[in-house]
């Protein structure tokens, strides 16, 4: 069939990024690999209604993600709840010394990012609950726009805007958290005798 041969020509080259993200909302490989084969069912079934020259790697995240939200939103009743309030802006950066701790080309943030194992910035962002980690995911990691991620997960701008900034608000803490039981800081903080 043509279709057939069109479809697979069209949306294979995004089977490994898709895989990636899949792994990254599931944590757990079998899961990903079900999820993946579900997204491209689901996107074969509904190839007809793909209009070529409209962008296909945002359709097929958002096939991709409505797919994991749904088997989700079916394994749990109540999502995790979290009290916003509790997120404190620029966290990190205050906590790191603000403006003073950082030189020119080099932020204290960074310092500290780079002195945390990849493991454990893997971790702080599997733990944040669903709305938020989905929204960084496609946001920080797979390079998503606002639109495109409202688009994804069918919400308006303002709400993927303020779940990104919770979530990194929430990341930003959890990695100071870490930093601090491992003593981590900043070269500017270790020079100026803080």
């Amino acid at each position: 069939m043509a279709d057939q041969a069109r479809f697979a020509e069209l949306t294979m080259p995004y089977m490994s990024a898709l895989y990636a993200a899949a792994l990254r909302m599931t944590r757990n490989p079998s899961d990903a690999e079900d999820l993946v084969q579900e997204t491209y069912l689901r996107a074969y079934r509904g190839f007809q209604g793909f209009r070529e020259g409209t962008n296909l790697k945002a359709w097929l995240y958002k096939i991709l993600t409505n797919t994991y939200i749904n088997a989700y939103r079916a394994k749990r009743r109540r999502p995790d709840q979290v009290d916003l309030d509790e997120v404190e802006d620029f966290y990190l950066f205050r906590r790191l010394g603000g403006l003073e701790a950082a030189d020119a080309t080099r932020t204290a943030e960074t310092e500290v990012l780079d002195a945390i194992p990849d493991a454990e910035v893997k971790e702080a962002l599997e733990s944040l609950p669903e709305q938020f980690r989905m929204a960084v995911i496609l946001a920080d990691i797979e390079g998503f726009s606002y639109k495109e991620i409202a688009e994804i997960l069918e919400v308006p701008i303002g709400t993927v805007m303020s779940r990104i900034h919770r979530g990194r608000k929430q990341l930003q803490k959890k990695l100071w958290e870490y930093a601090q039981e491992h003593n981590i800081r900043p070269r500017a903080e270790t020079t100026t005798g803080g």
